[in-house]
């Protein structure tokens, strides 16, 4: 009966993700359009389902531990989905377990794929508005400090107006 609820906790799981996923699609359709209000709320959106997740993720440890104590595993190690699998016996049981880590497993690199390539979009448009605002203001060239001319890298000392060495 526990692997029952291991593999609800997985599938709900699965669905956060799934929902992640929608999100930085959103987010990715959002930096292209520079929409920042959109952005935001999607932010919003997915800090309230990344919350949900660790919620998640709590509810499929205990299931884990409670699945260990039914099998008479008394043990409070993190273990795999994989090494769980071994303890069970019932061959669909099994099967179901090992299709959800797979789909599982699937989601979550869909997802490290687009996060990557919104976290390179957002540098993209970091640096396009860096160059930007250097062609409209100007790059800062002198410091707001002062510093004597002698010192300033690749300059020569020269004598002042009048020579005293003659």
């Amino acid at each position: 009966m526990a692997v029952h609820q291991l593999i609800e906790a997985l599938s709900q799981l699965d669905q956060a993700h799934a929902n992640m996923i929608e999100l930085a699609g959103e987010k990715q359709t959002a930096i292209m359009n520079n929409d920042v209000d959109g952005l935001i709320g999607i932010l919003n959106q997915e800090s309230r389902t990344l919350k949900r997740i660790e919620q998640l993720e709590d509810v499929r440890l205990a299931t884990c531990y409670h699945f260990l104590k039914e099998k008479g595993v008394k043990s409070q190690l993190k273990l795999t989905i994989t090494e769980l699998s071994r303890l069970v016996f019932d061959p669909d049981e099994k099967k179901l377990l090992t299709d959800m880590q797979r789909q599982l497993s699937d989601k979550l690199q869909h997802l490290k794929r687009l996060n990557d390539l919104n976290q390179k979009l957002i540098e993209q448009s970091l640096t396009f508005l860096e160059y930007s605002l250097d062609l409209l203001v100007g790059a800062p060239d002198e410091a707001a400090t002062y510093q004597h001319p002698a010192d300033k890298p690749g300059s020569v000392r020269r004598p002042g107006i009048f020579d005293t060495r003659a």
